[in-house]
């Protein structure tokens, strides 16, 4: 026989302004996506709206008045206190031999010589080298007399691609000046840090042996 349900008395539900009820998953998402639109939406046009006044607003970048000695030519330039030797080189000089390929010191691409001693252009900020000497591969032949290294990697058939040769070249005077070509091993020593993603190492340190005088 079937019983009878027994009567409940209603809960009375506090009318409270702040009391929570929690949401259903519904209304999350669609409260959360209305959320992130606004905030999506508020950047644009704050950033849209703003822009010209942080602009106006924003300190502009230190600079430097620097002057420095590039195969022989004197310059002053200014420039900003970020700027690598290497685009001082690219972009205010216009002396695009230096390449720059991984931009981090690890490729030798950007090889310089500073006061004859070799350089990564890429790790050296300009403003460091107030007065200093700096030498490009463009500044290695004599008119049109190529420098004994620049004729042997010719000869030799050094290079393939030929965007690291000019980081090779000079690097390679370099190592000639420092006097580190007693073997073929010691001139794959002190040009190691000169890659050459087409290979052509055993035509370089030829190269640089003929340079040397040792061929």
């Amino acid at each position: 026989m079937p019983t009878e349900p027994v009567p409940q008395e209603p809960v009375a539900i506090p009318d409270e302004p702040h009391s929570r009820i929690a949401p259903t998953r519904r209304t999350f998402i669609a409260s959360g996506t209305a959320v992130g639109t606004a905030v999506v939406a508020g950047t644009v046009l704050g950033t849209d709206l703003l822009s010209e006044s942080d602009a106006a607003a924003a300190p502009s970048a230190p600079t430097s008045r620097l002057t420095v000695t590039v195969n022989g030519t004197r310059h002053t330039v200014t420039v900003d206190n970020r700027t690598s030797l290497l685009d001082l080189l690219r972009e205010h000089l216009d002396l695009t031999g230096a390449k720059k390929g991984c931009d981090a010191g690890a490729c030798g691409a950007c090889t310089v010589l500073v006061d004859g001693h070799r350089q990564n252009a890429c790790l050296t900020l300009a403003v460091r080298l107030e007065g200093a000497e700096v030498t490009t591969v463009e500044g290695l032949a004599d008119g049109d007399h190529l420098h004994p290294l620049q004729q042997a990697f010719i000869d030799e058939d050094a290079f393939q691609c030929g965007y690291c040769t000019p980081g090779q070249i000079v690097s390679g005077v370099g190592c000639i000046k420092e006097d580190h070509t007693d073997s073929p091993e010691e001139i794959r020593e002190w040009m190691s840090g000169n890659l050459c993603r087409c290979g052509c190492y055993v035509k370089i340190v030829r190269a640089v042996e003929q340079a040397a005088g040792r061929k």
